[in-house]
């Protein structure tokens, strides 16, 4: 009777969500980086270093850019695909 409990109980535990396949996150690392890289040219970088954290968070696609001494961190939507700089 206790794993027919504890199954059951199993059932309403919060679960994370399936692993996206290798390809998928590549593709995002590289749709995070190459959206992070236009934007900050829009706003005064030339050639900057890309910096892609590989999973971002639930809801974003995380990005740190450098040149220099100018740094910026990048948001990358994951829901609308847009992105916010600070």
């Amino acid at each position: 009777m206790r794993p027919l409990i504890l199954a059951a109980l199993a059932a309403f535990l919060p679960t994370t969500a399936p692993a996206s396949s290798p390809d998928a996150w590549t593709q995002f690392r590289a749709d995070v980086g190459s959206s992070c890289l236009a934007a900050v040219r829009r706003a005064g970088m030339r050639n900057p270093e890309v910096i892609v954290h590989p999973f971002g968070t639930q809801s974003h696609g995380i990005a740190v850019l450098r040149e220099g001494a100018d740094k910026r961190i990048c948001l990358y939507n994951k829901r609308d695909k847009t992105v916010e700089l600070t």
